[in-house]
């Protein structure tokens, strides 16, 4: 396990390897660091500007190597957002290394939690938040998958899509309560009474009759939620979502 001092010098290295490097115009750091609150578990997150786009994929090649040859990386992949590719590390000390590049003209900050240590950087242009149509949307869609797997005996998958309705309609909370909504970042902020209608959502175990009960309460719960945020849209769904419901017994 990595300690906080260890990660603290080890972000001031990889930042001194890129200051070092021509390719690179800029560096920030980003996530929680950038906002003051890291904690013990907390991540390295990091973000390049690379002058050239030509030369990224040799510069995410240098930095590969060097995460595996010098500090013991496990394994990595990439997450791709627009022009920003994303390498995430995985190393032995079980420490999380984001290490973010993007050609020099998109290089800005994409959400306030970013930091910029030398270079420079484009104006801000903040990713929007999810909205509430959208957590509307996918929780509804995540109910009508969720009675389908039920009703094939899908049972693993009948309980991903019971966690996806109760997962959105929590979002749906955290955006009503000027939480974050994305990767459950503001569930634990949540009041209790907002979280309480779904404490009984969980599913036990693997059998239509559990499954039925948290796919109910979890449709409860969601439609709270959505009756907190647009009343006459909660009356029009929930006759819908109801015989959901009715139509696994």
């Amino acid at each position: 396990m990595f300690t906080q001092e260890e990660r603290a010098r080890l972000r001031s290295k990889f930042l001194d390897y890129a200051a070092g490097d021509p390719c690179i115009s800029g560096a920030a750091i980003t996530g929680s660091a950038a906002a003051d609150r890291e904690d013990r578990w907390s991540d390295i997150d990091l973000a390049f500007g690379v002058n050239d786009p030509a030369e990224i994929p040799n510069v995410l090649c240098e930095w590969t190597d060097r995460m595996y040859r010098d500090q013991s990386a496990l394994h990595h992949f990439d997450v791709r957002f627009e022009t920003w590719i994303y390498r995430v590390f995985l190393l032995s000390s079980t420490l999380q290394v984001d290490l973010a590049f993007v050609p020099a003209a998109n290089f800005r900050a994409l959400a306030p939690t970013f930091r910029l240590a030398y270079g420079r950087a484009n104006e801000p242009q903040h990713t929007p938040p999810p909205t509430l149509t959208e957590m509307i949307g996918f929780s509804w869609l995540y109910a009508v998958h969720g009675r389908s797997c039920m009703a094939r005996q899908n049972l693993w998958q009948a309980e991903y899509m019971i966690s996806g309705v109760r997962d959105h309609a929590l979002a749906i909370a955290c955006i009503r309560h000027g939480l974050p909504a994305k990767q459950g970042r503001g569930m634990d902020l949540l009041p209790r009474a907002v979280v309480a209608p779904f404490e009984d959502s969980f599913v036990q175990k693997l059998d239509i009759a559990e499954l039925s009960r948290a796919f109910r309460t979890v449709v409860r719960g969601l439609l709270g939620e959505i009756r907190c945020v647009d009343e006459e849209l909660a009356g029009q769904l929930q006759g819908a979502l109801t015989g959901l419901t009715d139509a696994i017994e």
